[in-house]
């Protein structure tokens, strides 16, 4: 089979987290907001985690948000992988390692925990990126990442196409696609995770300006890194097109703009017999209208 195509080049996604590495801590809301989350899910899972792998860490923030916490004593060694050498530089683990999330380094059953934050977006291969994780955990491991959804910037895609194409008379991508939550429950079942849960969050972020929301997302590391991406920048003109537009569209009273961020959570767990399964078709003991207590009839 042939590989899928290339949307996103990783090296300079790479190159772009070095340059965020400075500031990185003062525009991470977002990831801090799906840490919590990811810590939250842990919290209530009865289980040991001996080797676990943040994939996609960043500077470590999952790591140093376990202080304290009920998931602390839960994972023994935690493996901070990370893509950018200066962020992985900041972390405070004592497992620190520079790996793409798209090659991971580690043999079959041999972790009981992969977590991701933020990170699987920009991935160009997510199914196989999926299949990865499951065969690097052990049998019952599990795996929580998080990414962004379709909902995510909406506002500012369609201010900056409609103003790019009045400027220039076209448009190129300048925001990626991203993946809806029905279809990542499928995709989770056919890599091969059991008990699949896909959850979304809808965060929206005022701002006094679009400038200043193109400040943070360049901060966070998220600025465009399509192949496909326009080689002309966006000059003064579309700039301040897009801004009356994002104005006119969206500003509330106080004339503040907003900036939708769609959240998704997905998790799943490598398969084992102890774990749950389904009934046979015709398996039941007991008719549903029984158990439900009414009187069954035909419609």
């Amino acid at each position: 089979m042939s590989a899928p195509p290339a949307l996103f080049d990783r090296q300079l996604l790479a190159r772009r987290l070095d340059r965020a590495a400075d500031g990185f801590a003062q525009a991470q809301f977002l990831r801090d907001r799906s840490v919590e989350d990811l810590i939250d899910t842990l919290s209530a899972i009865n289980r040991q985690f001996d080797l676990a792998l943040d994939m996609g860490a960043r500077d470590g923030s999952f790591g140093r948000a376990l202080t304290g916490t009920p998931v602390e004593g839960k994972i023994g060694l935690l493996i901070e992988g990370e893509l950018s050498p200066r962020l992985s530089a900041r972390q405070g683990g004592t497992a620190r390692l520079v790996m793409d999330e798209e090659a991971l380094p580690f043999g079959d059953d041999t972790l009981n925990l992969v977590v991701n934050a933020l990170g699987l977006h920009s991935v160009n291969d997510l199914p196989g990126v999926l299949v990865q994780v499951r065969r690097a955990l052990k049998p019952d491991g599990l795996f929580i990442g998080s990414l962004f959804g379709g909902e995510t910037l909406k506002e500012l895609r369609g201010c900056l196409m409609d103003a790019e194409i009045e400027v220039r008379g076209g448009y190129g991508p300048r925001i990626a696609p991203y993946a809806e939550s029905p279809d990542l429950i499928e995709l989770l079942k056919r890599t091969g995770f059991n008990m699949p849960v896909v959850d979304s969050d809808r965060v929206v972020v005022t701002y006094e300006h679009p400038l200043r929301l193109m400040a943070d997302l360049r901060a966070m590391g998220e600025s465009n890194i399509l192949h496909q991406r326009p080689r002309k920048g966006l000059n003064r003109a579309i700039l301040e097109k897009a801004s009356t537009l994002y104005f006119e569209r969206f500003a509330d009273a106080e004339g503040r703009i907003p900036a939708t961020f769609e959240l998704i959570t997905l998790s799943g767990w490598k398969a084992h017999d102890s774990q749950q399964k389904p009934l046979r078709p015709g398996s039941a003991r007991m008719r549903l209208a029984d158990a439900l207590g009414v009187q069954e009839g035909k419609i």
